[in-house]
């Protein structure tokens, strides 16, 4: 079997060029795929849990930790005790994290939008479709029982 006739190898292979792209225009501004992808996934009114954020971007917990970690010494987010239960801690963005934010989904937005200039949105909804096929087997299922 060749890579390139399996499912997830051309998923791999976008996601590298993907990374590697977002990677280069977020070291334009001192930051990373990971720290834009936080930024854009805090809950603008309540915050969020940092338990949360792991799974929702498919970051290891030391990751996210280091890049938290990063973000609160660049002020880009602060933690704050959760009023209802002590123990819980959710993450906010600080004015300079909403705007590193607005920036991150200029990114996004600029990235999608070349992206769907060159696909017909038909194959665009093809795609879409099946990718969330394969994360709700992915998700749901247990591939090798």
């Amino acid at each position: 079997m060749k890579a390139e006739e399996t499912i997830d190898f051309p998923i791999r292979w976008a996601w590298h060029h993907i990374s590697r792209l977002y990677n280069a225009e977020a070291a334009k501004y001192g930051a990373s795929l990971s720290l834009g992808y936080i930024l854009l996934n805090i809950d603008l009114e309540n915050g969020t849990p940092s338990t949360s954020l792991g799974p929702k971007l498919g970051m290891e917990p030391t990751s996210l930790v280091r890049t938290i970690k990063r973000m609160e010494e660049l002020e880009l987010l602060e933690r704050r005790p959760c009023q209802t239960d002590k123990r819980k801690v959710f993450l906010h963005l600080t004015d300079l994290g909403l705007e590193k934010r607005e920036l991150s989904k200029s990114v996004v937005k600029r990235f999608n939008k070349e992206l769907q200039s060159h696909i017909p949105k038909e194959e665009l909804n093809s795609f879409l479709q099946t990718m969330g096929k394969i994360n709700n087997i992915l998700t749901n299922e247990e591939i090798f029982k």
